[in-house]
């Protein structure tokens, strides 16, 4: 066997076996039941509990996570020169219309600098809040279970503030839909 067919076969392993440990461990459809949630909230660990956490919005004044609570809250994690997360933005739009009277707040966090995502957002208004964690602050990302520092990646975090779903990677309007109608019809 040739040094490129070694190296092809390793890199194959080590493909599976990322593949293999991210679906076991990054939890891509981790979801829990949302009869349960109210239940299993004090038995899971803090890390099922959304952080509080404070960072600047578009215009450098710092927001509290805090001020969402007790609402559905859909934290998208994104950049402008991320083809998927732009493609998202549209069906985030619409969903925040759709459901804003339903308690559930959609929260941009963009993982670049100020001016880039007002740049975007003049000629792409959106809807809904967008706080600056700047590219360089992948921390807070980290955090909250993504380990591989996709973007976009996003949570859906029901009114107790309990983490039910990490998504790294785009996510469809129809998945959203179908994590938060449970929840709206709870009313925890």
């Amino acid at each position: 066997m040739n040094k490129n067919n070694l190296l092809i076969i390793f890199a194959a392993i080590i493909s599976v076996s990322v593949g293999i440990f991210a679906q076991q461990h990054l939890s891509v459809d981790e979801t829990i039941d949302p009869s349960l949630q109210a239940n299993t909230a004090q038995a899971k660990s803090s890390t099922d509990k959304l952080p509080e956490f404070s960072i600047a919005d578009i215009n450098g004044e710092q927001q509290s996570i805090a001020q969402w609570d007790n609402k559905i809250r859909i934290i998208n994690f994104w950049a402008t020169w991320c083809p998927p997360c732009l493609k998202e933005i549209p069906e985030f739009i619409k969903i925040q219309n759709a459901f804003s009277d339903k308690n559930v707040q959609f929260i941009g966090i963009a993982m670049e600098e100020a001016e880039s995502v007002k740049q975007y957002l003049a000629v792409n208004p959106v809807n809904y809040p967008m706080l600056i964690a700047g590219d360089g602050n992948v921390s807070l990302s980290r955090q909250l279970g993504n380990i591989f520092d996709a973007v976009p990646f996003t949570l859906i975090v029901n009114q107790l503030g309990t983490i039910i779903y990490r998504q790294p990677g785009e996510i469809s309007s129809e998945k959203i839909r179908q994590l938060i109608n449970p929840l709206l019809q709870n009313k925890q």
